[in-house]
């Protein structure tokens, strides 16, 4: 049986890079800064604020826009509980954008070219559409990572992630522990949503699983101890048209990834609790469950179908090719 460890040396990688150092103080609350508030950017700061005061200290926010950044300031800070001496939750502010890598997190949610919604019409994965343009802005944001020797963790929204993550190492010269990729939350929770509500699928509910990209790529498998690789395809290319089937009723899919593939992924990240983000494999970003401990990243080494371990190799070796 293979592992998702085999990827490195299979792939004709070299070195360990998932046994990299924790670029974070685990032992207490982080700043968090976060970058464009859009749909995306906004709905995951209300999540973070919600539910991060465990682990977060404060969350910087900064966007093009002075008046949205005011605006999401006074809103946000007006959520709140009742009793809200009993029931804290991390204050947030603006920042500007040379206080951004003053932090020991930061969350890249900036886009561009996303094509607009026109009910009716015909759609089509918009994710790679984005690639570069979205690339000329994350590497502009790894020039000044690097002009301020960042030492924290760099965290990916945008689509499509993992090449981005790439992209923002080749431009901030960081190590590739210090960038993670969030796009793959909601796809396990679109595959649970599927499984919920088809009983062929069911079985992803107890032990299955996704890897690689937030988009064409994923790898979705029905069952880890039980894999069934037609069942297993099915799943998987429903999974990565969920996304489209919003878009097709005329409105951009934006709730689910922003709490599920971010603002909860990033407080399970640093909670040290088991979630699913991109990881640095010797060349590129693959997206696989991980946790982010005092001693580095430990990653679900399972014993992998040797189908559904070609699937993943197949897919990493995809996302390899868009750094060469």
């Amino acid at each position: 049986m293979k592992k998702i460890t085999d990827i490195v040396k299979d792939s004709g990688c070299t070195g360990e890079p998932f046994r990299a150092p924790c670029p974070l103080d685990m032992g207490r609350k982080q700043k968090v800064s976060v970058v464009a508030l859009g749909d995306v950017g906004t709905t995951m700061v209300i999540g973070l604020r919600l539910l991060g005061e465990p682990v977060i200290e404060e969350i910087g926010i900064f966007d093009i826009s002075r008046a949205n950044m005011d605006r999401l300031e006074m809103e946000i800070n007006q959520i709140g509980w009742p009793d809200r001496e009993q029931r804290p939750m991390p204050p947030v502010k603006t920042i500007d954008e040379d206080e951004i890598f003053h932090s020991d997190l930061v969350i890249f949610c900036a886009s561009r070219g996303v094509p607009p919604v026109e009910p009716g019409t015909p759609v089509t994965d918009v994710r790679m559409v984005q690639l570069e343009a979205n690339r000329k802005i994350i590497s502009h944001y790894g020039e000044l990572a690097r002009a301020q020797e960042f030492k924290g963790l760099f965290c990916v929204v945008s689509d499509p992630v993992d090449p981005l993550c790439g992209a923002f190492l080749d431009a901030s010269g960081l190590e590739p522990y210090q960038i993670r990729g969030f796009g793959l939350g909601v796809m396990n929770m679109r595959a649970a949503y599927l499984a919920e509500r088809e009983e062929r699928f069911s079985p992803y509910l107890k032990d299955g699983r996704v890897f690689g990209p937030h988009g064409s790529g994923l790898v979705a498998a029905n069952s880890i101890s039980d894999y069934d690789d037609q069942i297993s395809r099915e799943l998987t290319e429903l999974t990565t048209a969920a996304n489209l089937k919003v878009r097709d009723l005329g409105f951009k899919p934006f709730i689910a990834p922003a709490l599920s593939s971010a603002a909860l992924s990033v407080i399970s990240l640093l909670q040290g609790r088991w979630h699913y983000s991109s990881v640095f494999m010797g060349k590129a970003y693959l997206g696989m469950r991980n946790r982010l401990t005092p001693d580095g990243t430990e990653l679900e080494d399972l014993d992998l179908d040797p189908q559904l371990y070609s699937r993943i190799l197949e897919s990493y070796m995809d996302l390899a090719a868009l750094r060469d």
